[in-house]
C-alpha cells in the first residue's frame, strides 16, 4: 500500500525533487531525517520506487511541511534563500493573498475532508466544516499565514466545526446518511460513531493524521496525559469492537482505507473565498447595523428623559369614620317633636351673638 493516504499525499517525483532543492536540503540530508538511504531517496525522487511503510509516511509529512513553509513564506513575500543546486533565475515570484490561500487550499483541502468524515460519519458535513474552516481562515489570512503551521490551523478550525452539537438539530443532519459499502468499513465507521467526541478526535489525530502526543493534546486543547489516557481509552474502545483493531498499525491502515474510500471531492478555493468574503460583509454590515440602532435608542432616551424631578403623587386613600349620608325624606313624628322643642328653645334663649360690619 502506498503512503498516498488522507493524511499526507505524496507530489509526483519532479515536485519531490523542487521541494527538496526550495528548502536548500541535500538527499543526504533528507534521507537522514526519513531514516533511509540516499539510493533510496534518489529512487523516490526519480520515480522509480514507491514510498511505503513507516519511512514512506515520515517523507511525504516531510513534503507537506515543505510545501506548508513555502506556501507561508511566498505568501509574505520572503523568498527562501537558493541553494547551491537553485539558479537565482528559478526562484518564484511571492504570491498574492489569494494565490497563496488556493495554493493551501488545493494541498490541504481534499485529504482534510477524508479525515473530517472520519469524525462525523457524513459526507455533506465534512464537507461544509472544511469549506467553513477556509473561510475562517480567509478572513484571518494575514494571521493563517504567519502561523507557524497554516494547515494544522485550518484542520482544528474544521474539527471544531464538525464536532459542533448543534448539528443533529439542523433539519438536514437529522437523518442518517448511507453507510460505506464494505462491511469492515461500515463497522469501524459505527465503532467510531459510538466513541466521545474527544476521544474519536485523538484518535484520529493520533493513529489516522499520524500526530505525535504533544500535537494531538495541543491541537485537542488537552494535557498530553489526557490526551493519552483518552487514546488508550479510545483504542480499548475499539478492540473490543473489533478484536483484530488491538494493533495500532493494523488501526492506521484501516482508518486511511476507510477514508480513502469514500470519493469527498472538494469544491474549488474562488467559491470558498467569495462565500468568505460574502460572510464578512454580511457580518459588518450587521455590525454597522446594530450600532446604529444602538445610538438610535440612547438618542431616544436622552430625548425623552424628564430633565427635572417630579415628586410621585401620593395614592388616594379612604377617609374612616364619616357619617353616612341621610336620606332625604319628611319627618317622623317624633323628628317633628324634636325640631318644635328646638325652636322653642332658642327663641326663649339668651340673644344670640351677631356679626357687626365694620
Amino acid at each position: 500500500m502506498t503512503t498516498q493516504n488522507a493524511a499526507s499525499p505524496l507530489p509526483p517525483p519532479p515536485e519531490r525533487r523542487r521541494l527538496r532543492r526550495s528548502r536548500s536540503l541535500t538527499r543526504a540530508q533528507v534521507a537522514a531525517r526519513v531514516g533511509v538511504s540516499r539510493s533510496t531517496l534518489r529512487a523516490w525522487e526519480a520515480g522509480r520506487r514507491v514510498p511505503r511503510g513507516d519511512e514512506g509516511e515520515a517523507y511525504a509529512r516531510l513534503l507537506t511541511t515543505f510545501v506548508l513553509q513555502q506556501t507561508v513564506e511566498r505568501a509574505t513575500a520572503v523568498e527562501p534563500d537558493p541553494g547551491p543546486e537553485t539558479p537565482l533565475a528559478d526562484a518564484p515570484d511571492p504570491l498574492t493573498p489569494a494565490q497563496a490561500f488556493d495554493a493551501l487550499y488545493a494541498f490541504c483541502a481534499p485529504a482534510l475532508v477524508r479525515q473530517t468524515y472520519l469524525l462525523t460519519g457524513r459526507r455533506e458535513l465534512a464537507r461544509e466544516a472544511v469549506e467553513r474552516a477556509f473561510q475562517l481562515a480567509w478572513q484571518r489570512w494575514p494571521e493563517v499565514a504567519r502561523d507557524r503551521d497554516p494547515g494544522g490551523w485550518v484542520r482544528a478550525a474544521a474539527h471544531d466545526c464538525a464536532l459542533s452539537p448543534w448539528h443533529p438539530f439542523r433539519p438536514r443532519y437529522r437523518h442518517p446518511e448511507p453507510a460505506p459499502t464494505d462491511p469492515a468499513d461500515r463497522a469501524l465507521l459505527r465503532a467510531l460513531l459510538e466513541l466521545p467526541p474527544t476521544y474519536r478526535r485523538t484518535l484520529v489525530l493520533y493513529d489516522g493524521v499520524g500526530l505525535d502526543l504533544p500535537e494531538t493534546a495541543a491541537e485537542t486543547e488537552a494535557s498530553t496525559p489526557a490526551a493519552a489516557s483518552r487514546l488508550t481509552h479510545a483504542r480499548d474502545a475499539l478492540a473490543a469492537r473489533l478484536p483484530e483493531l488491538a494493533d495500532p498499525a493494523e488501526l492506521h491502515r484501516r482508518l486511511l482505507v476507510l477514508a480513502s474510500a469514500e470519493r469527498l471531492p472538494a469544491a474549488g478555493p474562488e467559491p470558498v473565498r467569495r462565500e468568505s468574503e460574502r460572510r464578512n460583509v454580511f457580518w459588518t454590515r450587521a455590525a454597522i447595523a446594530f450600532t446604529v440602532a444602538i445610538i438610535g435608542a440612547t438618542t431616544l432616551t436622552v430625548r425623552s428623559a424628564p430633565t427635572h424631578y417630579e415628586a410621585p403623587i401620593a395614592p388616594a386613600q379612604a377617609v374612616q369614620g364619616v357619617p353616612p349620608v341621610g336620606v332625604m325624606g319628611p319627618l317622623s313624628r317624633e323628628q317633628q317633636a324634636l325640631r318644635a322643642k328646638l325652636r322653642s328653645a332658642a327663641a326663649k334663649g339668651p340673644d344670640r351673638l351677631t356679626a357687626e360690619a365694620r
